[in-house]
């Protein structure tokens, strides 16, 4: 067996009982013995390496072993480690539990330097930043890992200049894993013809993970389009006649937000406490959107998701809170004055259809009015896969009293003529 990540922990138990110490301890620190077929580095003439998979798939280890097979066998140099952000590519590519310093015994980091080193061979690896396109102008590198790919504020730029780098040795070759998203600059990639995509499932990693993890993914999210995206790794494309479109996102986003002449925060509490409280900050620029914060968090109960809309109110310094009050009524602006008894709430009633609502909203965005101050991966998935039908998501209604306070819907009177 080439493998043993198939294998259930008590397997795995009895397997190494039958072996030497000495031979349990390299077996356990060999990674072609536990890495799933879909982790290992495919065959064949490509520059780029596109691992999709869920969540806890195991996308981060095949990528931190991967670069460090490189650096052992000496055919990697100078590598790039990239993530959404600096803080990213610590905590999850270097000192994670899968990261390159778990794997990679002999290597240090440099966190000053933003560096990590292998003393024993001379290999090193620089740490950037997605959120900063141009940072990466200059450096070139014979190997480069790129995580969380759909996670990138400024994706399609970060890979340019990333691509461009890549310029060292005779073969320098780039891997990105991520969990995908129908962004378009991951649509583009797995179209390119130097480009190879490998899947891996959430549940195809399920003898690492914990089985009351799995049996509630399988229960919640199942096959619904999340648990698709999220869980078994699917591109999940926008749905046809959805409110909003990607492009209209993509075009008007930008990097930090201004100075807003107004802040509100959006509110739809939840139902129940198994649901989420949609919780979305919003300011006006003149005739301008920005979309600042998704405080949005599932199952929670009164208490703490008032405390988080408190929480969004005072860091944005908000001028007032609006809340759907369809379900609670009294009672939502209750809870939320017990958790901040200075602020401002508004409670609000839908008296249309979510459809209508929703609508002049999503206007606003296809004239380029609104922007995103960031990036909301869910919230943004919700936007472009709501086509008006069945039940609107808690962060899209959020979004849309926000917006709908910050820029009434109110149409000029027409005068009437007599003749």
């Amino acid at each position: 067996m080439r493998s043993l990540a198939s294998l259930q922990l008590n397997e795995r138990d009895e397997l190494f009982r039958g072996l030497t110490e000495a031979q349990a301890k390299e077996l356990h620190g060999t990674w072609s013995f536990w890495a799933r077929d879909e982790q290992y580095e495919p065959e064949g003439d490509w520059r780029i390496w596109l691992f999709l998979g869920g969540r806890g798939a195991g996308k981060t280890r095949a990528g931190a072993e991967w670069v460090a097979e490189h650096v052992r066998s000496g055919r990697a140099k100078r590598v790039a480690l990239i993530a959404a952000t600096h803080g990213d590519a610590r905590m999850v590519m270097i000192e994670g539990p899968a990261g390159l310093l778990s794997v990679s015994p002999g290597a240090e980091y440099e966190p000053s330097l933003r560096r990590v080193r292998w003393p024993a061979n001379g290999a090193e690896a620089c740490v950037m930043s997605a959120d900063e396109p141009d940072s990466l102008r200059g450096y070139q590198f014979d190997l480069a890992w790129g995580d969380e790919f759909c996670k990138w504020p400024e994706a399609q730029n970060a890979l340019d200049m990333l691509r461009m780098g890549l310029r060292l040795g005779e073969d320098p070759r780039l891997m990105l894993t991520t969990t995908p998203r129908p962004i378009p600059a991951l649509l583009d990639l797995a179209k390119s013809s130097d480009c190879i995509v490998t899947k891996s499932t959430t549940y195809e990693n399920k003898a690492n993970l914990p089985k009351a993890f799995i049996a509630t993914m399988k229960k919640t999210y199942g096959k619904t389009r999340l648990g698709r995206q999220e869980l078994d790794g699917e591109i999940i494309e926008d749905v046809e006649g959805a409110l909003w479109r990607r492009e209209w996102i993509e075009s008007a986003r930008v990097r930090q937000e201004p100075h807003c002449t107004r802040v509100v925060v959006g509110v739809d509490p939840p139902a129940s406490q198994t649901g989420a409280c949609g919780i979305v900050v919003a300011g006006r620029v003149e005739d301008d959107a920005y979309v600042l914060a998704d405080f949005t968090r599932e199952r929670l109960s009164a208490k703490q998701w008032a405390d988080r809309v408190a929480d969004a109110y005072e860091q944005y310094e908000a001028d007032c809170v609006v809340a759907e009050a369809n379900q609670g009524g009294d009672m939502v602006k209750s809870t939320l004055f017990n958790a901040h008894s200075n602020m401002n709430v508004r409670k609000v009633h839908a008296s249309k259809g979510k459809l209508l609502r929703a609508e002049p909203v999503s206007a606003m965005y296809e004239n380029g009015r609104v922007h995103h101050a960031g990036v909301f991966p869910q919230l943004e998935d919700q936007l472009c896969q709501y086509d008006g039908s069945g039940k609107s998501p808690d962060r899209l209604d959020a979004l849309v009293w926000a917006l709908t306070e910050l820029f009434p819907q109110q149409r000029q009177g027409v005068p009437k003529v007599r003749y």
